[in-house]
């Protein structure tokens, strides 16, 4: 109840910061506030014991009493009717009737006052790294080369007659690639997980105690993409949580399923997480710090793990990981593009669409958080080189010593490491074997 209102607090001081870019000229994307607007409207119409503000009264420990229920039930439902809503609708007011009028026709950082800085800033906080936009813009566009030519060989292998365009769309429009119900798909998940499970210890010595689960993405409005993990309490009971958007299923194709298993779950997210909030003896800062280029390049290493993991025999799933993979160099190429060359929006979402085989109404949900997280996109594949990188230093220096096992407890045993730090930790690892 104390967080409920001070989360109405919250609310209104983001209208005091809202008002003071506006005096400034440091303003967001109109295409930005829209989408948030869309939001706000999903949630005031939704009644209050729906809300997600009045889940936690399903959660209560079977030991609160009766009454307390009744009395806690009674507060929830008065704070989320006559604070939380409110203060949803006062920014609701502000945003579509002061903010929106002056909001920026372009969705890129280099139309505000010292845009190219503020980016240059905002890439160096994501990715740990000095790379400028145009390095990383090159990058993209190597890396999006690379893994066309993957994808062709692919595309030959099967026998498929037309080009990758066409297989793109083919794998977009065909149902034999989807799902019709989510029980199918739930299914899926937990057989790939089995799967995945058999040879974790050929590649780690570590495993997390708290389960893994896979869980339909609570319903708020249709603008928050394919899904995402949610670690457990640090208790090794609660699980670790991917929640997939079910959603739209003629969108969520069967043969990314092994890789978004991967980067999530395990040996991914679940695991990048969940050690080191179970390990007691770390500090606070290392058990539930942050850092985008490690703990995003960590997911794309996971996916990287496949082959070596007995996944990916069958050609699409393949297929499936070059996918996801081709997604993350794209990013490399529209996040710069956007914020540093000038692109508009549309451009951005057909450069995408040209080179994954993502649904475009999955490429605009995609092209929209690029906007409104300047820089956040590109860690993913800026980390996952660096974990490759260190990897193959190590196996490189320590010969028939190295222990792919031993390497993935150094770089997962204390957190989420700035790059360069990481870097620091691996050279006096190997120093040290």
């Amino acid at each position: 109840l104390k967080r409920l209102n001070g989360f109405v607090g919250y609310l209104d001081s983001t209208i005091s910061r809202l008002k003071q870019g506006v005096a400034q000229g440091y303003l967001q994307p109109r295409i930005i506030v829209e989408n948030i607007l869309k939001q706000v409207d999903a949630l005031l119409i939704v009644p209050v014991d729906d809300s997600p503000f009045f889940k936690a009264i399903g959660r209560m420990p079977a030991t609160v009493s009766a009454t307390d229920r009744v009395r806690l039930t009674g507060a929830y439902r008065a704070v989320i009717t006559d604070r939380i809503y409110p203060a949803y609708r006062r920014w609701q007011v502000y945003l579509r009737e002061t903010y929106l009028p002056r909001a920026t026709a372009a969705p890129g950082r280099w139309a505000l006052k010292g845009g190219d800085a503020l980016y240059a800033a905002e890439l160096a906080r994501h990715t740990t790294t000095t790379r400028s936009a145009d390095d990383i813009h090159r990058l993209g566009i190597s890396e999006v080369a690379r893994i066309r030519g993957e994808m062709e060989k692919v595309r030959t292998a099967i026998g498929f007659p037309g080009d990758l365009k066409a297989f793109f769309e083919h794998i977009r429009t065909d149902p034999i690639y989807y799902y019709k119900t989510p029980d199918q798909l739930l299914a899926r998940f937990k057989a790939i997980e089995a799967k995945i499970w058999v040879s974790i210890p050929k590649l780690f010595h570590d495993r997390p105690k708290a389960p893994f689960a896979v869980r339909p993405l609570p319903s708020l409005g249709d603008q928050r993409g394919t899904g995402y993990y949610r670690a457990g309490e640090p208790d090794g009971v609660s699980p670790g949580v991917l929640y997939f958007n079910m959603s739209m299923l003629s969108t969520r194709p069967i043969p990314t399923l092994e890789t978004l298993t991967l980067h999530e779950g395990i040996p991914g997210h679940h695991f990048q997480l969940t050690l080191v909030r179970e390990d007691l003896s770390l500090p606070p800062l290392l058990r539930f710090g942050e850092s985008t280029a490690y703990t995003e390049g960590w997911g794309l290493y996971a996916e990287s793990l496949g082959r070596e993991l007995g996944m990916f025999t069958d050609p699409m799933q393949w297929f499936g990981h070059l996918d996801m993979e081709m997604l993350r160099a794209v990013r490399l190429v529209v996040d710069t593009g956007i914020h540093a060359k000038r692109w508009g929006r549309q451009q951005a979402i057909d450069y995408m669409i040209a080179n994954t085989s993502m649904a475009e109404k999955d490429v605009a949900v995609e092209i929209d958080r690029y906007i409104a997280f300047p820089g956040q996109a590109c860690a993913y594949k800026i980390g996952e080189l660096k974990f490759r990188e260190l990897r193959n230093r190590a196996s490189a220096a320590l010969g028939a010593r190295f222990d792919v096992r031993d390497y993935h407890r150094q770089v997962l045993n204390t957190g989420a490491l700035p790059m360069d730090v990481l870097d620091a930790k691996i050279t006096a690892w190997i120093a040290a074997a």
